[in-house]
């Protein structure tokens, strides 16, 4: 049987942990898993037998950590044909008579996709594609993409496998104790994105049990119109007598687990810890009725950190980085201004806008280049959905391919060539459309001929499977000035839309005024008459303080702002004769600091005013009063979950580009905080969070030794002990590598019994790192900080 068939019929049940059992038939620490799919066969054949004996549906190849980044390209492809063929013996032995698969299983390459980290997002995709083009060749059933903490190397993986191969993609994320992964990414922005892209199921595995996970599955089943997927862990890890073991047994974890296929998830199996016993359990607890998939109707985009939904309470979508009439946004432009441009961004976002729209079309300069610089520096630095807007096709998908998330799409129209060009980049890369409602005819001039536009395009975008739900009608605000009924057909082609055909809808407001005096006034009204005709989204100007008016009184006199408070906010900012707009576009230009600037993670801005400052302020005053005092405020904020990890990461960049300019003029004068060397444990390829440590450490003034990845516990003591370092930071990705992390911490006590031990990573709880012999468990990077500079004040 077809996959997909079986997963539209069934519950689908999945297979457990690897590594763990691994460990028992003698994985020694640091050893490569993926090895023994040739060195030890029959080992790997055992285990996948035991899984389909006792119930697993899908098994997963020994494939987690194989691609280009980890084995030569001879090595992977003879890796993943000889796990290929282990998991296939594995299903011809088993004598179980329920439906059997084989799923090539890809894990996270270990680091961080840029401008976070260093790895190209194209190249992450290439990394994908040949572990996707190797175990396709081999005939796997489908894919399993699991363990995936950043929404961007989720999207790189997914676009791999639809790229290089037509099977059904099965799609995990592992999240962090917020109920987001370490990203950002919250469970709706994921089922938007994912969705959109077209995965066939969709979930959450790792990280914890499912009592757990339980809150981020319900939120993937409040969204998901796909099956949902839990791979739960068995519970929390802690050490006994040198072996990991968990906390959660079989009987507890099938029921907690089967009560949520209960609720609706669709594809269960388990993660770390788990085992056949688990399993089976599971099996015996699941009811045989398959629940019925529900299609959800809410029309969302997303950033990389969360969704928008488009509803009864209006959307608002800035127009400011759009060309049109903006002489001093045209000349950035030309002359790659790109900090002008984020400040624009930045600056609509503290006025309110909740999207921005994205337009850099003009004649002379190169649209796709420049459209995808823009998109891709204001998501390093704005966690706002975009409205990628550009009438070249070329350019669109540029931009799409490296959007990282669900993007509003400006636009399509009636034509046949317009969506002949813009369904199928939709289809592809998902998206929510703008619809015009115009086709090869123009405009048409009442109601009844917008409204049947609109009806030709759901019609067509169903051909490409694309649902009404992604598709955002524009009635077209045209000029009253030039035709005094154009408001009334535009209102009234709206209403219909909205409520009879049961899109939403969004306009560029402000169009209605062209040509008459004192425009946001009547901009106001027409505002105010299309939200009560159902307009759901406005493309505006979030610094008019008429719009903003009617805005906020119209959320209110809806019932849609709890308390008054965001108007009473608002207001109290009228009242101070200070509009929200005026008071962000000063703050933005006139009033921007050093501070403000590493806050915002504007680079170049930071050297700059870094520079300027130097010129009467001593160096190590700059840092002192300037530069660290940012980096605490983002530090705290990303502690109490205000900023995420893209937004430390950015910030601590432009300290960087700070710092780089302080170096220049430094004589000798600065001394750094003390010695910290840090390691990924033997045995482990992901550095992402070392890295992400190394960063900030250094902005704060330690001196870093970072010994890499896969590091012997005997090279990490013999650096420790030669600079005499009182701080050693190790991580673990991986269950299987925290013996290896045990063992480095036994041989640092016995040589180097001076210096402590931070350890992180996502295997790591506080319990497990005590049990294991660390001085201290880092949740986060910032964690680590903190401890450093405890240890640093010890020290002085």
């Amino acid at each position: 049987m077809d996959f997909r068939e079986f997963l539209h019929d069934h519950i689908v049940i999945l297979d457990g942990g690897m590594g763990t059992l691994l460990q028992e038939r003698g994985l020694q620490p640091g050893e490569a898993p993926e090895r023994w799919n040739l060195s030890h066969p029959d080992d790997i054949i055992a285990i996948q037998k035991a899984y389909f004996d006792n119930g697993s549906n899908v098994v997963n190849t020994n494939t987690f950590g194989a691609n280009l980044l980890h084995f030569d390209e001879e090595e992977l492809t003879q890796i993943i044909k000889a796990a290929v063929a282990n998991a296939k013996a594995a299903r011809e032995q088993s004598k179980a008579d329920h439906e059997k698969f084989v799923a090539l299983d890809i894990g996270p390459t270990g680091r961080l996709l840029k401008p976070m980290g260093d790895l190209d997002f194209e190249e992450a995709v290439a990394v994908f594609a040949k572990t996707v083009q190797i175990g396709v060749s081999c005939g796997v059933d489908l894919i399993m993409i699991e363990t995936m903490n950043d929404s961007y190397e989720t999207k790189a993986a997914l676009l791999a496998a639809k790229e290089n191969s037509n099977l059904p993609v099965l799609v995990s994320n592992a999240y962090s104790e917020n109920g987001k992964l370490m990203t950002g990414a919250s469970p709706a922005a994921m089922v938007a994105m994912l969705e959109g892209m077209g995965a066939d199921a969709i979930g959450v595995n790792c990280s914890f049990g499912p009592d757990k996970l339980a809150p981020i599955v319900r939120e993937y089943l409040r969204y998901a119109s796909v099956p949902v997927l839990l791979k739960p862990n068995a519970g929390l890890p802690h050490s006994e007598c040198g072996c990991t073991v968990y906390d959660i047994t079989p009987e507890d974890f099938s029921a907690i687990t089967a009560g949520l296929v209960g609720e609706g998830v669709r594809v269960a199996g388990g993660c770390c810890g788990t085992t056949p016993d688990y399993i089976k359990a599971l099996c015996e607890h699941i009811s045989v009725t398959v629940p019925v998939a529900e299609q959800k109707q809410d029309t969302m985009i997303s950033s990389y950190t969360h969704a928008v939904s488009f509803s009864d309470d209006p959307v608002l979508i800035g127009e400011r980085i759009n060309p049109t009439g903006k002489k001093r946004l045209k000349e950035a432009l030309r002359n790659h201004e790109l900090d002008y441009i984020l400040g624009e961004g930045l600056k609509q976002q503290s006025a309110g806008a909740q999207v921005l729209d994205v337009n850099v079309g003009l004649p002379e300069i190169d649209e796709p280049a420049v459209l995808t610089k823009v998109v891709y520096e204001l998501q390093a630095i704005i966690d706002l959905p975009l409205q990628i807007d550009t009438s070249d096709p070329i350019a669109m998908e540029k931009a799409l391919r490296i959007y990282n998330g669900k993007p509003l799409i400006n636009s399509v129209n009636g034509k046949q060539e317009s969506m002949d060009a813009i369904f199928p980049l939709m289809k592809k890369y998902g998206g929510v459309a703008v619809a015009l409602t115009l086709d090869e005819n123009g405009i048409p001039e009442t109601a009844e001929g917008r409204v049947a536009i609109a009806e030709k395009i759901i019609d067509t975008a169903a051909t490409y499977g694309i649902d009404k739900k992604d598709l955002i009608f524009d009635t077209l605000a045209m000029a009253v000035s030039a035709d005094k009924n154009a408001a009334k057909v535009t209102l009234e082609s709206l209403r219909v839309i909205r409520r009879e055909l049961g899109v939403h809808t969004s306009l560029g407001v402000s169009n209605i005024s062209f040509g008459l005096p004192q425009r946001d006034i009547v901009n106001a009204s027409f505002f105010a008459l299309a939200l009560e005709n159902g307009l759901s989204a406005a493309i505006m100007n979030p610094f008019s303080a008429e719009m903003m008016k009617t805005f906020y009184a119209y959320r209110v006199l809806k019932g849609l702002d709890d308390n008054c408070s965001d108007y009473i906010e608002f207001a109290d900012s009228v009242q101070n004769n200070i509009t929200i707009g005026q008071k962000t576009a000063r703050s933005a230009d006139d009033e921007l600091t050093l501070s403000s600037a590493i806050i915002k993670g504007l680079k170049d801005q930071a050297a700059k005013l870094c520079t300027e400052a130097l010129q009467t302020t001593e160096p190590l005053t700059v840092v002192s009063e300037h530069i660290i005092p940012a980096l605490d405020k983002v530090g705290q904020d990303y502690e109490k979950g205000r900023v995420y990890l893209p937004g430390l990461l950015m910030s601590a960049e432009a300290a960087k580009y700070a710092f780089e300019e302080i170096k220049k003029r430094m004589t000798g004068g600065g001394k750094n905080k003390c010695t910290v060397v840090i390691a990924t444990v033997k045995g482990d390829i992901h550095d992402i969070g070392k890295n992400i440590v190394k960063l900030l450490l250094e902005n704060y003034g330690f001196d870093v030794v970072d010994l890499g990845k896969d590091v012997a516990p005997e090279l990490i003591v013999e650096e420790t002990v030669r600079l005499h370092a009182p701080l050693v930071g190790l991580s673990a990705l991986m269950t299987t590598t925290v013996p290896a992390m045990e063992e480095t911490i036994k041989q640092l006590r016995e040589s180097a019994p001076w210096a402590k031990v931070v350890v992180g990573g996502a295997v790591m709880t506080e319990e497990y790192a005590n049990s294991i012999g660390a001085d201290q468990y880092a949740k986060d990077a910032m964690d680590t900080v903190r401890y450093a500079d405890k240890i640093n004040q010890e020290m002085s």
